[in-house]
């Protein structure tokens, strides 16, 4: 599943001893593995290799440029939701025609921008952001590829801050409304339609929910077909999940049979947008514990890293597997571990057997890769952590981490104020 293992009692990551890495770059910090990364994506890519595919890494799970290169070199592109996303897979050298763009908010700046960049498509998820798109078109004298994000109403079974394709969700158009939106596309001059999009949530660990959404969308295409209209693309989003604690999530070769399957039929360029699948076990955040305390009621270790680091625990209370970088011999025990922010709410494990630790250890939080760096703040005004990416015996700073300096940059003191 991943590349981190103990050596001699000592966690490494591939071959270089993670304890190395914190004497050199400082904690906290992401680490990643060259090699899981690699051996994910391609377990996920090749699981679709009889029929034509694209697989559009979802850059808002883990958004570094060293990561995004590598799957661009793997033959992967990128699923954008922002005019920085774009920015940086455009950066990552991903090629423009293997992106495309999802989000409920695309201002017209972002339009203008993917259209000169001349991206595959656009995910339209709105009869407003269809007309926007077809005005900022025709300023610029182009036609806009768009698939339409259909909502099927299909419960993913997940987290309810993640499902995204329920009727209550804001994301997408209504399945029932959704053709009237086609043939209204259909007269604009400058929309080419070319597919049809749905993502119905993230953390899916059930192929059921792909399965009932897939053939919700083949009887819409059906429809579209009975008014004339030809699909090209079918873009299922991504969403599957994978093992933070006790799940048993489908292996991405389980997920592929039963997609192409389903699909069996349709003659169309299947999209695909796996993220947290590819890295989440890819990358553990690795921090330092400055003390222990015991509380009336329970124990706290606290460390370095905070809910500004790693949000997932506070924010959806995600379990992480805790676990030492040297192991002591001294077992575990229950306890919080906790960070330096300000807020209750302030914790990378609550009530959770971690390891016995003592001022000085290292701990990793596991199965970081995903929504974890990418999600991280200032808050407190804390600078962001580094990112460090192993490769074999080598490891690589791949962003380094934020001064006291980058905290005010762009800030300004006005005049009146200086006196």
């Amino acid at each position: 599943m991943n590349h981190f293992t103990y050596q001699n009692q000592e966690l490494c990551c591939e071959e270089v001893p993670v304890a190395k890495i914190a004497a050199e770059v400082g904690t906290p910090f992401y680490l990643y593995s060259h090699a899981t990364l690699a051996q994910h994506f391609r377990a996920f890519d090749t699981a679709f290799a009889k029929i034509p595919h694209l697989s559009c890494f979802a850059v808002k799970s883990c958004s570094n440029l060293a990561i995004l290169r590598l799957f661009a070199q793997l033959g992967g592109g990128a699923d954008i939701v922002s005019g920085g996303e774009l920015f940086r897979a455009l950066s990552a050298g991903v090629p423009p025609e293997r992106i495309v763009y999802s989000g409920v908010g695309k201002t017209s700046e972002e339009l203008a921008y993917a259209l000169q960049a001349n991206i595959l498509q656009f995910n339209v998820e709105s009869e407003q952001e269809l007309e926007a798109l077809q005005e900022v078109a025709a300023a610029a004298g182009v036609q806009a590829r768009v698939s339409f994000r259909v909502n099927p109403d299909v419960d993913p079974q997940t987290h309810a801050y993640i499902s995204t394709g329920l009727a209550k969700n804001k994301f997408g158009i209504p399945i029932d409304q959704a053709v009237a939106v086609y043939l209204r596309a259909r007269s604009l001059a400058n929309i080419q339609i070319q597919g049809v999009s749905c993502h119905i949530g993230s953390q899916l660990t059930l192929v059921s929910p792909f399965i009932e959404s897939l053939q919700k969308l083949k009887g819409f295409i059906g429809r579209l077909q009975a008014e004339g209209i030809t699909i090209s693309h079918l873009d299922l989003g991504g969403g599957l999940g994978i093992q933070y604690r006790d799940e048993e999530p489908p292996h991405p070769e389980e997920y592929a049979r039963a997609i192409q399957a389903e699909l069996a039929g349709i003659d169309c360029t299947l999209i695909l947008e796996p993220g947290r699948v590819i890295v989440g076990n890819a990358g553990a955040l690795i921090t330092r514990v400055h003390y222990t305390k015991q509380g009336p009621t329970k124990k706290f270790i606290i460390v370095d890293a905070g809910m500004n680091d790693l949000a997932r625990p506070s924010l959806y209370g995600a379990y992480h597997a805790i676990r030492p970088v040297h192991e002591s011999g001294r077992g575990q025990e229950l306890a919080d571990v906790v960070g330096p922010i300000c807020e209750t709410g302030d914790f990378l494990s609550r009530d959770q057997e971690v390891p016995v630790s003592v001022p000085g250890e290292l701990l990793a939080v596991m199965s970081a890769g995903a929504y974890g760096f990418s999600m991280s703040s200032n808050y407190n005004s804390r600078p962001r952590v580094a990112e460090v990416l192993v490769a074999r015996a080598g490891y690589h700073v791949i962003r380094r981490r934020e001064s006291y300096d980058d905290l005010i940059r762009g800030e300004e003191i006005p005049a009146f104020l200086r006196g």
